[in-house]
């Protein structure tokens, strides 16, 4: 056998052993995407409020979409639907709201290809408030919050493509209180929220 036989037939060899190779690889490869729902405590911290206003603590489902820009670097899009909290004041139930608190922020990934990959992020919310019903209609917010956003999480691999995600944010949320359209004070909510979900990466 010629020496140039012999590297046409490695040649072909590698060739085909790449194109048997090639689905494993596109099935296996991790894509831009992840997807996690999310089961979440909402804990609020009621601090600094008008009258001892505060919001109950809550359990709540969420959807998040992240997508990775750079190997380590992404953005975070947090969803849910409104969620109806009791308003009380100094412990008695005065009436109820609901929010709606999208979340955007830019990740840093520290470990983006290993088993354990924890990550940090800050960013922005938005909530809305709607469906105010506080002491018969006398007591009315702001319809909306802007705040600052943080926080840490770290998604384990479980299998191809799928983590099991462990992730805590830090959220500002605060509205005004007004009565007979003068301005009470601010009522901040401020939450925690820890929650524990599964992803998927595409």
């Amino acid at each position: 056998m010629t020496k140039t036989s012999a590297l046409t037939r490695v040649a072909a060899a590698a060739l085909a052993l790449s194109a048997l190779s090639a689905p494993l690889m596109a099935q296996t490869a991790e894509g831009p995407w992840l997807v996690r729902a999310r089961a979440v405590h909402l804990g609020p911290e009621n601090g600094g409020n008008v009258n001892g206003l505060a919001i109950n603590d809550k359990s709540l489902p969420e959807v998040d979409i992240t997508y990775f820009i750079t190997r380590n670097i992404a953005a975070e899009l947090i969803l849910t639907y409104p969620q109806k909290q009791d308003v009380t004041l100094n412990g008695a139930d005065i009436g109820s709201l609901k929010h709606l608190p999208p979340t955007l922020t830019v990740q840093y990934h520290f470990n983006p290809e290993g088993t354990v990959r924890p990550y940090a992020g800050a960013g922005i919310n938005y909530t809305r408030f709607s469906s105010v019903k506080i002491l018969d209609g006398a007591g009315k917010l702001d319809k909306s919050s802007f705040g600052f956003a943080y926080g840490l999480g770290m998604d384990i691999k479980l299998a191809d493509r799928w983590f099991l995600n462990v992730d805590v944010k830090k959220v500002k949320i605060s509205t005004d209180v007004t009565a007979a359209g003068n301005k009470l004070g601010t009522f901040k909510v401020d939450p925690v929220l820890f929650g524990v979900g599964i992803g998927y990466r595409f």
